[in-house]
Parts: C-alpha cells; structure tokens; sequence
C-alpha cells in the first residue's frame, strides 16, 4: 500500500478531461485525502492536448510532483507526451479504441481499456470518462459507491437516469479493470485516509470567497483568462447578497466603475491578468491621485501581449509596482496558498480603505486555477476596518467652504467622506489638488500634496509580510520565493536537508512597499541565497538586490517555459551552488 500517489489523465480538450478529474479528486477529497490539482490546457476552447494532473496523499501536500504512477489516456498523443513521467512500476490505462502503445523495455504495464466501447454499450460514447475513473478505482482500490454522491451532485440536475448510467459506467471500469488484474493486487492501494471533510477549492474561488467576507457587493470585470473564475463565482453569488457583477465593455471601464463605487462608499473591486492590468494602469493612477480605495487581483500568465494565456508565469512584479505613470502609494500583496488567498483578499479591501489607495493583489496561474485541499477557514479571524470613513455627522464649515478631503496629515491619510454627507463637499479630480480638491499648480502645494500621498507608505502595516520557515541561525542557504512556489520549495528544502545542507526559506507575502527589514537579517546570515521566480529577468531578485543589497550572494533561480516548477528542479538548481 501506498500512502500518495500521483495520477494524470490526458486527451484532447473538449473530450470531458476536466470532469474526469474533477469527479476522481472530490470523491477522494471526501473521503479525507490531501490533494494538489493542476491543469494543463489549451488557448482554445475545442482540440490540442490537455491533461489534469493529481497528488493525492494521506498528509498534506502542495505542489505537484515530476513523477507520475497512473497515466489514464484517451489517445496516443497523451502516452508520447506525458509517458517520460512514469515510474518504474508505474500504469498506463489507455482506452483500446486506439491501440495504444508504449516504449519498448520499459518497466511500465499498459491496460487497454474499451471505455469507448462500454460507455457506448450503456447508452453515449460520452460515458467514457466515467468508466476511465472506475478502471482507475479498481488500480488504487476505491470501492465504485464512493462517487455515488460526487456524480449525483455533478450530473442530477439532467436527471436520474442519467446519474444511474454513469454510475453504472464507473462500476463496469471497475470491473473490466479487476478482471484483467486478476488475483494480483497493484502496488498502488492507497491507504485509508482520516475520513475528514475539508475544502477542495483553487486560488480563484479562495479570492472571491473572500471578497464576499470583506463585505464586497459589487465587481466589475472583463472575462479573461486566468481570472474568469472570480467573476463567474460571484455572479452565482452575490446576487444571493444583494450584491451584483457587471461584466464591462474593457478592462479600462472595469477599473473606473470599481473606483466609482469605492468613492460612494461600496467595497468594489475587479480582477484581471496581465493585459487586463495594462490597460487598467491610467485608472489606477486616478485611484492613487484621488486617493480612492481600489483592489485588483491580477493572475498572472505567460506574456507579453496574448502569450501563454494558459500557462504559468510571474512577469507581472516590476509592472505591480512600477507600472503607472507619476509616483503614487500602493500595496501590491502576494499570497502563496489558497487558504493565503481567502484571508489577504480581506485584508487588501482593509488596507486599501485605511491607506485610502490602490491595492493589488497578486497571484499566478497555477495558484488561481490549481486545486487543492484547504483547512476549514476560520471566520472569526475576519474583522472589517474602514480607515477614517467619516459616520458622524460633520461640523459646519466656516464661510460654507469646502470639506478638506485631501488635508495634509501627519501620516499622510486625510479623513474620508460618503456623497452627499452634510458639510462633507469637496472637488475630486485626476489633476493636483489643494486639501478641498480644488485643481492647483502652486509648486508649494504639489510637493505638499505628494509628500502627504506617499507618506502613506511610511505606515504601511502588514502582519504577514513574509512566511518564515527559518530553522538556522547560520544557514548554508537562503530560499526566497513568491507566489505559487511555495510548495516545490519547500519539498526542495526536505531533500537538500537530507543531504545536510542548512536550509532557510522565505516566501513574500507583501511586496510593496517592500519588507526590508524582515528580510535583511535573513539574507545577512545566510552564506547564499536563491531567489525562486517565473520570468526570464529575475525581477525579485532585482528588487531583493535594490532593498536589501549583498548583490554578490544572491542567486537566481528562473523558469520560464510556462510550465510550475517542480520541486527535484529547485533543489537540482541549488546543488549546484554547492
């Protein structure tokens, strides 16, 4: 028996490969095993190959693996591409339909399957998928009844028959599979797991969730991939709330409606990727200079222009923070698991209000559509912070004047009023400013003015600036990463402590304004340090370098192929520092 195992089906997209995967791993995800979900998918809506790849465990686990033990095919082309994967030892289960074939002189066992043929006995070739995950079942012994209750979920609303015929296809896959195993039981059964029931969600979901916890009602966006998920999560819900979404002509009216909203004193936002972000940038700027809250969620993918739009990237970090024109306070956060996710969404809608400036959040691709099992949230960890948004009824101004929106503070962030509040008028515009709005040129008042907005980031407070796995005091090496890295550095980690290397890690958490000074004395003590990213340029080393400084002992660590890393390829790359 095994206590994890990593499981991969493959085919053309538009052939029913997501719905494979998803009814395999929220079955095992119900029955209490860990799981870590990730797709690989075409630009294109029908055809090119797709596969979904799933780490299921008895403990937690976090990022994929670059080994493979099952390799379900629905056509030749997912043996030639993914078969380099397989173990010694490992399984193919290919549907007979195409005579599948494998390398000669490996030490892999091929199952010719028929699942087009019993799924079309029992009524569609479309069934085919379901009798897949039943041959599957009888490999990793999982009895045929445990996805009664996924498939009733996924399927019932087209009726009950055709749940029974589905269920009935897992059942024959079972089946056939048991018989041509024979009396020989696989190496592959999977031990039994705690039975507890957890979350199974991907980083999108986790965002939206939490957007609904900070009391958002409202979001303007733009379908765009690897975002959509938000929006089509919260068009589902927040209607349910009182709440609603308003998809947008662009990118660009999604930004300015999310401010308009945020400036009468809703919690709105948008979420985006990387072209979305770039034509959002002359909003943000209106954002900054008008000193209205705004958040955005930028999933990163491969670019520049169209690029990779289905695949992993983080060469979005430079243009976070630098992007716009002019100088403006901003907070761009970046969370590095789902649960992270959830709980930094909330707390962007807080800082954006009490620093009264744009937030971005930050995440990847294989963050925000990667699966996997979360720990129950904890709601009582939400509180909500509005800043200095004005509820009193306001003193009447002398002379009937105007209300100082913009009034120079010691931390830079000046009282905030709602439209339409007694004595509380004022003049918003994207130009300069005196502290009532009104537009000036006065060159005292514009360095006044500037002075008060970027004072802002002086008082930046941000409680999990950066996660800490630090177990030494004089380590051999220092691990930094960002974002969906996470995981694969962290198993690197375990395999480079095996060899005895002292190993420290460092995920950022907050990456503007930069948390220099947690970070220092980590990179002071360490003899080498690894900076782990996705893009070509090493754009989080060079900011690590531009706040921090010992340029000569950091490393960069890069992919870029759009591809996540995998861990054996982090802990290879930091070998051969040593």
């Amino acid at each position: 028996m095994v206590n994890q195992l990593s499981w991969k089906v493959g085919g053309q997209q538009g052939e029913g490969i997501e719905s494979t995967g998803e009814v395999f791993s929220i079955a095992l995800n119900r029955l209490g095993y860990y799981l870590y979900g990730y797709r690989h998918f075409s630009s294109r809506i029908k055809g090119g190959h797709t596969n979904n790849k799933i780490r299921v465990s008895t403990t937690g686990v976090h990022t994929i693996t670059h080994d493979l033990d099952i390799l379900v095919a629905f056509d030749q082309e997912t043996i030639d591409v993914n078969f380099h994967e397989l173990k010694d030892g490992g399984i193919v289960i290919a549907d007979a339909k195409f005579k599948p074939t494998i390398p000669d002189n490996s030490n892999v066992t091929l199952y010719p399957v028929p699942f087009t043929e019993i799924a079309t006995e029992l009524g569609t070739s479309l069934m085919k998928n379901m009798v897949a995950i039943g041959a599957t079942s009888a490999v990793i012994n999982i009895a045929p009844a445990h996805y009664q209750e996924v498939v009733q979920a996924t399927y019932g609303r087209k009726g009950e028959q055709v749940v029974l015929k589905n269920m009935e296809a897992i059942k024959k896959g079972a089946q056939y599979m048991k018989e041509e195993l024979g009396y020989d039981r696989t190496n592959l059964y999977l031990e039994k797991a705690d039975g507890k029931r957890r979350m199974f969600m991907i980083g999108n979901d986790a965002i939206a969730l939490g957007a609904i916890a900070a009391g958002s009602r409202f979001m303007a966006a733009y379908p765009i991939t690897p975002a959509s998920e938000i929006m089509e999560y919260l068009i589902k819900k927040l209607p349910e709330l009182g709440g609603t979404v308003i998809q947008t002509e662009d990118e660009i009216a999604a930004c300015t409606m999310a401010i308009g909203a945020n400036y009468a004193g809703a919690r709105a936002f948008t979420a985006s990727a990387g072209p979305g972000l770039s034509l959002m940038m002359e909003s943000i700027g209106l954002s900054g200079m008008t000193e209205t809250p705004l958040v955005i969620v930028d999933t990163q993918r491969g670019g520049p222009s169209t690029g990779l739009p289905t695949k992993q990237e983080q060469s979005d970090i430079m243009a976070m923070i630098y992007g716009n024109h002019g100088e403006i306070p901003k907070i761009v956060l970046a969370p590095s698991t789902v649960q992270e996710a959830f709980y930094d969404t909330i707390e962007a809608f807080n800082l954006a209000e009490e620093y009264q400036c744009p937030v971005i959040l930050l995440s990847d691709l294989q963050l925000s559509l990667g699966k996997q099992t979360v720990e129950p949230l904890e709601y009582e960890k939400i509180e909500i912070r509005r800043g200095k948004l004005l509820s009193e009824e306001l003193p009447e101004l002398e002379n009937k004047g105007y209300f100082k929106r913009y009034e120079v503070t010691e931390d830079g962030i000046s009282p905030r009023v709602l439209p339409g509040m007694k004595n509380g008028i004022h003049h918003v515009t994207g130009v300069e400013h005196d502290e009532t709005g009104k537009p000036s040129e006065s060159a005292q008042n514009r360095q006044t003015q500037m002075d008060k907005r970027m004072r802002k980031l002086k008082h930046i407070q941000f409680q999990h600036a950066v996660h800490r796995n630090v177990k030494h005091g004089d380590p051999d090496l220092l691990i930094i990463g960002i974002i969906s890295t996470r995981g694969a550095i962290e198993e690197a980690m375990q395999s480079l402590e095996q060899d005895g290397l002292k190993v420290n890690h460092a995920h950022i958490r907050l990456l503007h304004p930069f948390p220099t000074k947690e970070l220092l004395p980590l990179v002071e003590k360490a003899k080498k340090v690894v900076v782990v990213e996705q893009n070509a340029t090493g754009q989080l080393a060079n900011i690590l370098k531009m706040n921090v400084g010992y340029q000569d002992k950091i490393h960069s660590v890069l992919k870029y192929d759009g591809n996540p890393f995998l861990p054996h390829e982090i802990y290879t790359k930091c070998k051969e520092l040593f």
